[in-house]
């Protein structure tokens, strides 16, 4: 179906180019060489529908529009799953979202089941757990909601900031480089708190055991994972939150699955009833969860998509693999 809508939203492209002949530049020969500057794979949707970007010589906003209508797809939904890094970019320049605190999801009171009994030792047993209600972020926090986090505190700034700020187009992006202590004090700042490791599955995993916070069955196309990147060909980077609609889990929140992993409040420590031991458990490291867009080291990339997986490390560690959303107390 996707490489159908591709070849349809193509034709309808080339249609266009020859309805409006007398504008298209000389050496754009399109389906040839040239397309390159602008599609990565089947169809590259980004660059095309961007505020300022080459295609425009050639298509009017409203064509555009009237192409992506026709095609029976929408630029989301082609956006995420084929795009190059400098196309999400392109599409994601201005902020989706102010510098405010995200909105939160309510997380109903009552039981799911944690952990695995499939995979690796310190993810299992399986076990119930009861929570109370609570609310956690809809999305992970931006480098824009950093920015005005560390702009009224005086903090300082993460380690890929200059001037004390964020990469040009990267204002949606998850904010990396921030440590357990800073992930924490910004989540204090905002009137909230981290989340912690059995709060964080359950808003990711829901009541049902799934693997992953759209199923059971792992879809390259549904979350920044490093097999997406493998399969475009591209060494890969974060991506704007909120992008992959299809990968949203049961509670309707985003990037449960790759882009960072996100700190929590809990310390790495055995699961009840786990038998395993480990020197790492204990009061010694805090739990990350979800994955990121790079896990190659020891997952062997992609391995740390499934909800249940873990990660474990010192507070003070920050790199750009990292990241965090808040949570907070149903009072």
């Amino acid at each position: 179906m996707k490489k159908k809508q591709a070849f349809i939203l193509c034709c309808l492209v080339a249609i266009s180019f020859q309805l409006r002949a007398g504008e298209v530049p000389e050496d754009h020969i399109h389906g040839q060489q040239t397309c390159s500057q602008c599609h990565t794979t089947e169809v590259d949707m980004g660059p095309l529908i961007a505020s300022e970007t080459s295609c425009k010589k050639c298509h009017a906003p409203d064509e555009i529009e009237q192409i992506l209508a026709r095609s029976g797809s929408t630029a989301s939904e082609l956006l995420p799953s084929r795009s190059s890094p400098q196309a999400m970019t392109m599409y994601y320049a201005k902020s989706r979202f102010a510098d405010q605190p995200h909105e939160m999801v309510l997380i109903a009171a009552g039981e799911f089941v944690m952990g695995t009994d499939d995979r690796l030792a310190d993810e299992g047993p399986a076990h119930p757990v009861f929570l109370p209600a609570f609310y956690i972020d809809r999305y992970e926090v931006t480098n824009l909601q950093y920015k005005k986090f560390i702009d009224d505190t005086e903090r300082a700034s993460p380690a890929h900031f200059r001037n004390r700020t964020f990469p040009e187009g990267k204002s949606d992006h998850p904010v990396t480089y921030v440590s357990w202590l800073d992930a924490g004090d910004y989540c204090a700042w905002a009137g909230k708190r981290l989340p912690i490791d059995q709060e964080w599955e359950k808003a990711a995993r829901g009541v049902d055991q799934r693997t992953f916070p759209w199923g059971n069955e792992f879809k390259e196309q549904n979350a920044n994972t490093p097999v997406r990147w493998k399969s475009l060909g591209q060494f890969g980077d974060t991506t704007p939150v909120g992008m992959f609609s299809a990968g949203v889990s049961p509670y309707g929140l985003y990037d449960m699955s790759g882009n960072v992993w996100e700190w929590t409040a809990s310390w790495y420590e055995a699961y009840p009833g786990n038998a395993t031991h480990s020197e790492n458990y204990g009061k010694r490291y805090k739990t990350l969860k979800g994955g990121s867009w790079f896990n190659c080291s020891f997952y062997q990339c992609g391995i740390s998509a499934p909800v249940y997986n873990r990660a474990f490390f010192a507070i003070k560690v920050k790199n750009d693999t990292f990241g965090f959303r808040c949570a907070k107390d149903n009072n």
